[in-house]
Formats: C-alpha cells, structure tokens, sequence
C-alpha cells in the first residue's frame, strides 16, 4: 500500500513477479478508478512525478479513444519519462504520436499487413508449431513450454514475416530482451558512466538495430521477397520512420505472441474443464482464444499524458500529468464482465482491451490471433490427452509486459495416463 494515501501501488514492478494483482485492482475499481500513484524509484531507477491510474473498462476505453486529451505524443507511451533530450527521438515511432501524423503512418504500414500476407503466413506458422511440439514430446513430453515452444514459435513467426534472414534471428531476440526486460533482475542492467541504468529507448541503445534495419532494407531493395520489410523499404516512409518501424514491429510483434501464448496455454492448464471444454470441440477456438486474451493480457499498461486540464470518473487532471491505463484491471471489471476471475472459454461478447482501443488499436492484433489459434489447434491435436502444470510459472518482473519466463507443464499424448 502506498502509506501516504492507504491507495493500493500497482506501480511497482517487482508485484507482478506474483501475477496480476486483481485484490488491488479491484479496490481501485470499487473506490478510486482514477488513483493517484507514487512512483518511487525501484530497481535502480530514479523516483519520477506520479501518475493517475485508470483502472474501470469504460475510463480505459474512454482514454484511449480521445487521443485530443489523452495524448502519445508529449510524453510517450512508458510510465517512466524519458530523458527530455531522448524525447525528439523516441516521437519518431508511430506508438508515440497523436492524429494526423499518428495516421499517416498507421496507413504507410497497413498495406503491409494485408490479409492474404498475413493467411499464407499461416500454413508456416502451423508446421512450425507442430515441429516444435512435437519436439517437445520427442524430449519426454515434461518440458519448459516457453524455452521448448512458445519463444521461438513468436520469433520464428515474426521473423518470417518481417523476411529477417535466419542467420539474424538471435539479434531480433536479444533486442527484444533488452527492451522489454529492463526492469527484470535477471536482465543486467546497462548503465552509464555515473552508474545509472540506460534507458532501452535511447538512441544509443537503439542504434545496433536501426543499423540493422537499414542494412536489411537496402538488401530488400535489390532482392525484394513477400515480407512486410519488402513493403516497408519501397515505401515513403523516411529513413528515420523506417528504424522506428522496424524497432515497433520486432519487439511488439515478438512480445505480443511470446507473452499471450504461454499466459493462455497457462490458464488452460489452470483450469482443466475449460480445457476438456476446448479439446472437445464444445467452444469456437477464435472465441476461446479471445477469453485467454482478456485473462492474459499481454500488454499491462500503457501511459498517456493529459493535454489538458480535464476530469475522469469525477477526478480532477492537470494538463502534463501522467494517465496510465491498465489494461489487466479493465478485462476483469465486474462492471463490463460477469463473473470476470472465471475462465469462460465460450465467453460472447468479450470486449476486452488486450490489443488496445482507439487509434493505436494494435495494427498486428489479426496477425497475433492468427498465431495463437493455430497453436491451440496443434496443441490439442499433439497432446490430446490434456496439458498439466508440473511446477509454478515464473513471470517477467514488468509493470508494462505480462511476461512469462518458465512454463513447466507436461503434454500428454493418447496414451498417457493421469497421475
């Protein structure tokens, strides 16, 4: 609790090691949906300014649609501030702009991500799982599902669809770790010459991939193949919004997948009527996979800053204070969703925000769907004798990424008895 207001913190990265943590969320909910947060300086990084926290469906939906107040651009999208010097930089990617030139972009981008590209992606994505697991079960079927599946399921399928050769793909991996892990003790920090941790979004640690992504689109000029990097370097797109894309689509692209897998496989694997409920072909998969979307957002937060003085849910803002809306408490508000901490695999309708809402609705949210049901199809069909835990998860210590880091579970084929 934060001791000065009695508020529940849901700002500390190190509570989500545990889970989302629905107690305090649900408070906020009922008492304070617009909470005011200390934002203390934890793991090494500095204490920053504060920020109100948005945590009831209809606010998150309400800020994220009004991109006037809310905005992208004029402080990004992290909860932490970015060094001011940083700031120019870091509003070249699309993630952090508001309309018009938010769209511009988004449009510049979309015609890559046809539904023709992103279908004959599909066949690939299908052998890829089906080689991967059965890999898994060659090795005894008690596995790690995130190191034998689920990572290199989202980096190979990323991969494949940006045309990253597969020589490179370990650079796509350890770039997204970079970024999305910072505030994971397992990831070590890189620090500056005084001894603080370096912002992941900076232009220094950002410059070995922008290098890459230029040197990838020159050869895609002279060798252009069907993948979005193709697209990308015959575009209009500048040399500097080109690097931004390229840095968007490889970490949001990996990690929506390699968080949102493993969390879904995890909640069938928790809840093993739903499981035989979806085995048995009782639930529509595409139905199925968006109730594991709304129980295992990949995405927890993201920050938007008040362009003006404004009020939400009766709370009172000043124009440059910190929004943050936290998409896990809102796919879990008694309010939109009955019943919401049950796994309802058939669960119709299910407006969950996992993928956002508004103009920076996720562009890759169709390619995202693809890949998570086709992976629950050939999981069901591997191992039809059900999924089992043998051990507890471990979870990315994050604020912003539903991170899951060790997934111990045993497949079970035909065969297989239960213990």
């Amino acid at each position: 609790m934060q001791e000065s207001s009695g508020v529940p913190d849901v700002f500390d990265p190190r509570i989500y090691a545990a889970g989302i943590p629905h107690d305090r969320f649900r408070a906020l909910r009922d008492r304070a949906p617009v909470a005011w947060q200390e934002e203390a300086g934890i793991l090494g990084w500095p204490a920053g300014s504060g920020f109100w926290a948005v945590t009831r469906h209809a606010d998150v939906v309400r800020a994220l649609k009004d991109s006037r107040t809310y905005s992208s651009c004029l402080g990004a999208t992290q909860i932490r501030d970015p060094d001011p010097a940083d700031l120019p930089f870091i509003r070249r990617m699309m993630l952090n702009q508001d309309p018009p030139e938010h769209g511009r972009l988004r449009r510049l981008v979309s015609r890559a991500f046809t539904p023709g590209r992103i279908e004959r992606f599909g066949a690939t994505a299908r052998e890829r799982a089906r080689q991967l697991l059965a890999g898994a079960i060659d090795a005894g079927g008690e596995v790690d599902l995130v190191r034998a599946v689920t990572d290199d399921y989202a980096l190979l399928n990323l991969t494949d669809l940006l045309g990253v050769p597969p020589s490179d793909r370990g650079l796509l991996h350890t770039w997204t770790e970079r970024v999305i892990a910072y505030q994971d003790p397992d990831e070590p920090p890189v620090l500056d010459a005084e001894g603080r941790p370096v912002n992941p979004r900076s232009p220094a640690m950002l410059a070995e991939m922008f290098g890459y992504a230029q040197e990838l689109a020159a050869h895609k000029r002279e060798r252009p193949a069907d993948d979005i990097m193709s697209v990308l370097a015959t575009s209009e797109l500048a040399d500097a919004e080109l690097e931004m894309f390229f840095f968007l689509l490889t970490v949001a692209g990996n990690d929506t997948v390699r968080s949102a897998a493993p969390g879904g496989l995890l909640a069938l694997a928790e809840h093993p009527g739903e499981q035989r409920r979806l085995w048995s072909g009782e639930v529509d998969i595409d139905t199925a996979v968006d109730e594991l979307l709304r129980v295992h957002p990949p995405v927890l937060s993201f920050r938007r800053t008040a362009a003006t003085d404004t009020e939400l849910a009766g709370q009172a803002m000043r124009r440059g204070d910190k929004v943050v809306v936290f998409h896990a408490s809102a796919n879990h508000d008694e309010r939109v969703f009955p019943d919401p901490h049950r796994l309802d695999l058939g669960r119709t309708p299910n407006p969950h925000v996992s993928f956002g809402d508004g103009p920076h609705v996720c562009l890759g949210a169709h390619f995202a769907r693809l890949q998570l049901r086709v992976l629950h199809e050939e999981v069901r069909r591997a191992c039809p004798g059900g999924l089992e835990l043998t051990g507890p998860p471990r979870r990315l210590v994050s604020n912003f990424i539903n991170g899951i880091k060790s997934l111990p579970v045993r497949l079970r084929e035909p065969s297989a008895p239960r213990a």
